[in-house]
């Protein structure tokens, strides 16, 4: 009713086999128990925000702010490609939104619309000034549900009791400025903790992809970059990269907006939410990555033909022998909570509800990590056996 978004995501989790290795990647389903659960979750929290908010308390509130002009901007010419329009304009809010997903249902681009839609959105974030929260439609939102695991949750607690217990803001132990000091913190952290959860969903699932080096999959391009796609993996929710270099033998340009990369001689369109067939080219266990090549006859998109003239990638295709490390720098857009095409639904995340996330960890790693030169490995290999020729023999640890 208060016109909050739910993005259709989808979660994973891992099932081992008796060996302790990876024997599937499963998603998780959100049954109506679940949202329940969400529901009350999201009501302790607006009340609880609410009551601080109330009598004047210096707190920690959790705010999403609205997507910036230039998102808003960039949204508004890709809708405008499909004949589709966000309301609200210049100032949407979360239920023009809501609106947009529900009359894109039933179009075979539906899932296209929502991951943008999606990646217009900020990230949301700790802070001791209260600004709402844009993704669920609240005035004013704090985190009160988890104290045992999120500080945050630990410090709303500590306001309340205070309240409770007869104390007035001005004899609260914490001032305005230490709790944002504290909130910027606990936001950083935050961050730190999904990319460290990623990192070790990324490394099972490599582990699972090892023995499927030549295999075919049909897939879904889930991100477009000037570099590539990366693509997810029908039913096993794995991604991985389909490096530039491997695509057909031609200058691609690369369309931020519209999502796309096309082929200037042939006219060929790889876009975001295209169905293609990839074969695993390799797996990459210690830097989180696998890459992919286009399968025998695998096809995706289709012409240019009529559509928007898009900027440079700069780089041409040629022969991939290998697999290639991203280049430093390259970073995707982030969605509102976490960065990622698939993620658990902005309810799912802020209403507390304990969660794993889900496939932001591209099954390769991005960026790619700078790998250590080979020079530097040999002058440790010699620095080594100096030592241990230095020990008379004896080995040294």
């Amino acid at each position: 009713r208060r016109g909050a978004i739910d993005f259709d995501t989808t979660e994973t989790k891992f099932r081992f086999d008796d060996n302790g290795k990876v024997a599937e990647v499963i998603p998780l389903l959100r049954h109506d128990a679940h949202r329940m659960i969400e529901e009350c979750m999201l009501a302790a929290n607006v009340a609880a925000a609410r009551q601080l908010l109330r009598k004047k308390m210096p707190a920690m509130f959790r705010n999403h702010e609205p997507p910036s002009e230039e998102k808003l901007e960039d949204l508004r010419q890709f809708l405008a490609e499909l004949g589709l329009q966000l309301g609200g304009m210049p100032k949407p809010t979360a239920k023009d939104y809501a609106e947009l997903l529900e009359q894109a249902k039933g179009r075979s681009d539906y899932h296209l619309i929502e991951t943008v839609l999606l990646r217009s959105m900020m990230q949301a974030v700790y802070a001791a000034e209260n600004k709402g929260h844009f993704g669920l439609a609240l005035e004013a939102y704090t985190h009160f549900t988890s104290p045992i695991r999120r500080y945050p949750d630990l410090m709303v607690h500590r306001a309340i009791r205070h309240l409770l217990t007869g104390g007035t803001p001005k004899t609260f132990p914490y001032g305005q400025a230490q709790l944002q000091t504290m909130a910027e913190h606990c936001s950083a952290n935050e961050r730190r903790a999904d990319e460290a959860s990623r990192d070790s969903a990324d490394a099972l699932k490599c582990e699972f992809m090892l023995d499927k080096v030549g295999l075919e999959f049909d897939g879904l391009i889930v991100s477009v970059n000037s570099f590539g796609l990366f693509v997810e993996l029908a039913d096993i929710y794995i991604t991985g990269l389909l490096h530039i270099t491997a695509l057909d033998k031609d200058y691609f340009h690369f369309d931020p907006i519209g999502h796309r990369l096309t082929g200037e001689r042939t006219g060929k369109v790889y876009r975001l939410g295209d169905a293609i067939r990839v074969q695993v080219a390799a797996v990459n266990l210690d830097e989180r990555k696998i890459d992919f090549v286009l399968a025998g006859g695998g096809t995706a998109g289709g012409s240019a033909k009529g559509r928007r003239q898009s900027r440079r990638t700069g780089s041409k295709s040629r022969p991939q022998s290998e697999a290639r490390p991203i280049a430093e720098g390259a970073a995707t857009v982030t969605p509102a909570e976490v960065e990622a095409p698939r993620q658990p639904s902005l309810t799912t995340r802020d209403s507390g509800q304990r969660w794993r996330p889900a496939e932001k960890g591209w099954g390769s790693r991005h960026p790619a990590r700078r790998k250590r030169s080979s020079s530097k490995k040999t002058a440790g290999k010699k620095s080594r056996s100096r030592r241990a020729r230095n020990a008379s023999g004896k080995r040294r640890s």
